[in-house]
């Protein structure tokens, strides 16, 4: 076994060592009383709230790829479809995003739970305000799953999902404006 600390101590380096830090911080919360809390700022409490949250981002799916598709389907133009299909393509890859934070926090693959039935909007214009309201509401919760997180990877990839969630909404705010709808 080969020993890697610049230091001269002896840190065994492989993979059977491996500590998940993040399963370690809950551990040793619940140890000394630690509980869930509202505070949002506070490593390793808000990192239950942010496994939640997580989980619903990822139960969510098959309901929205549903809306996506009606979306596409009822656009007016081939611009609007395009800009939809976009968005849609990269929901999914924060779908597999989700799935690899989840991953590492817990060190194993989320199951699949049942999301929300999908309700067809009453118009395109009410599905692009539907769209809008629904990336504000995931930045505000991407947020907390961000501050949840510890280490560069994952910090990167919840930066990754909440600047995509910003530049939708500002997409779907342009199709609002574009196809004239109004509040």
């Amino acid at each position: 076994m080969m020993n890697y600390n610049e230091y001269g101590g002896n840190v065994p380096y492989n993979n059977y060592g491996y500590t998940n830090p993040y399963i370690s911080a809950m551990n040793a919360s619940m140890m000394l009383g630690g509980q869930q809390t509202d505070d949002i700022f506070t490593f390793p409490q808000n990192l239950p709230n942010a496994l939640s949250l997580i989980q619903q981002a990822l139960s969510g799916e098959t309901e929205d790829r549903m809306f996506y598709t009606w979306l596409i389907d009822n656009a007016p133009s081939e611009e609007d479809k395009q800009i939809i299909s976009g968005i849609r393509d990269n929901e999914i890859g924060h779908y597999d995003l989700f799935k690899q934070l989840s991953s590492n926090i817990t060190g194993s693959v989320p199951q699949q739970l049942p999301g929300e039935q999908f309700v067809p909007p009453e118009s395109y214009c009410a599905g692009l305000s539907r769209a809008l309201l629904g990336e504000q509401n995931a930045v505000a919760k991407y947020r907390k799953i961000l501050y949840a997180m510890q280490f560069r990877e994952d910090i990167n990839m919840m930066i990754e999902i909440i600047t995509d969630e910003l530049r939708h909404g500002i997409l779907y705010n342009y199709l609002y404006t574009k196809n004239g709808c109004k509040g």
